[in-house]
């Protein structure tokens, strides 16, 4: 069975019909600003090759306990998260998730998204090259301040730590 982006088939014995259902993606441009925030958030923890358990609880815990995200049908978690990686295996695929955080996500809430991705790498207690690396691009695309990222990336350090 296919992850993503292919058609999907049961079959329930070797003679009766084979049943496919097509996962048709969104379009990026079709995200609502929640959308957009958990776009980000899937990103980061793709980023690595290694979607970890804990980045997807932390992401689920701030679906399901944030106020912008109040709101939001669950149902559609799953439709953004495979239309991410089908975005992401583009080759402009990071071109095209910034257009679609810069076109859906209100400019007040690029902190917040940073802030979100900044929890998702946190989450297994390391953040790897990659995850820093597409941190770094989130900044220099979403123009976060300097000292504002770095109190985030504190603040999510600090949320994270173990004993």
């Amino acid at each position: 069975m296919s992850y993503c982006g292919s058609a999907r088939a049961s079959i329930k014995s070797p003679t009766t019909r084979i049943r496919k259902t097509q996962f048709v993606p969104l379009n990026t441009t079709e995200f609502t600003p929640e959308d957009t925030l958990i776009a980000v958030m899937m990103a980061i923890s793709a980023s690595d090759a290694t979607i970890r358990t804990s980045e997807l609880v932390s992401i689920e815990r701030m679906v399901n306990h944030l106020p912008v995200f109040s709101d939001y049908p669950l149902e559609r978690l799953k439709e953004v998260s495979n239309t991410v990686f089908d975005v992401l295996a583009e080759e402009d695929g990071l071109d095209v998730l910034w257009d679609a955080v810069r076109t859906n996500l209100p400019e007040r809430l690029f902190d917040t998204a940073y802030a979100m991705a900044c929890d998702v790498a946190a989450a297994d207690g390391t953040a790897r090259e990659t995850e820093l690396r597409l941190l770094a691009d989130m900044r220099y695309e979403l123009n976060i301040d300097r000292l504002l990222a770095a109190a985030i990336e504190a603040g999510a350090r600090a949320r994270h730590r173990i004993l």
